[in-house]
């Protein structure tokens, strides 16, 4: 049997718009080599302040795990950058501002976009309980590392 689908080395990218249908994307970013050093005060108050001002797409739910980061991002009316460009962009504006040359970001990232309510709806609950799963807290709302930006709505 031929496999249709082979083992990706690298993500395929490009955002599909639909007209009359909203778009929100799902990313995960990682840090080269998976360092973990992500999950802190100084860079989570940082990354708030990226996104807050790279408004191109709005970023809405996230997490912060050490070595990634899920988060989902949303298509303004006037959204003209590429989803891809936008992610360089919040990623170097970072780096720039972090001025810590051993922390790193994976170039690449894993996009998908959302295609229905059902689907958002899983993958912010994936979202919600990835600190747990990876045994970092108990409870979901302990992980500090968490929050949105802008409120992404399906409906």
């Amino acid at each position: 049997m031929q496999n249709d689908h082979p083992s990706r080395k690298h993500p395929a990218h490009g955002v599909l718009f639909v007209d009359g249908q909203r778009t929100i994307i799902f990313d995960t970013v990682c840090t080269k080599y998976r360092k973990p050093w992500l999950a802190n005060d100084e860079v989570h108050a940082l990354l708030r302040e990226v996104w807050h001002d790279a408004t191109a797409w709005l970023m809405g739910r996230y997490i912060i795990l050490p070595d990634h980061i899920h988060l989902f991002a949303g298509a303004t009316n006037e959204t003209d950058i590429e989803y891809d460009n936008w992610v360089t962009y919040w990623k170097s504006q970072f780096s720039k501002r972090h001025k810590n040359r051993e922390h790193r970001w994976l170039t690449d990232h894993w996009d998908r976009r959302i295609r229905n309510a059902v689907s958002y709806d899983v993958k912010s609950e994936y979202v919600r309980c990835n600190a747990v799963r990876h045994g970092l807290v108990e409870n979901p709302e302990e992980w500090p590392f968490q929050g949105e930006i802008n409120e992404l709505r399906w409906d």
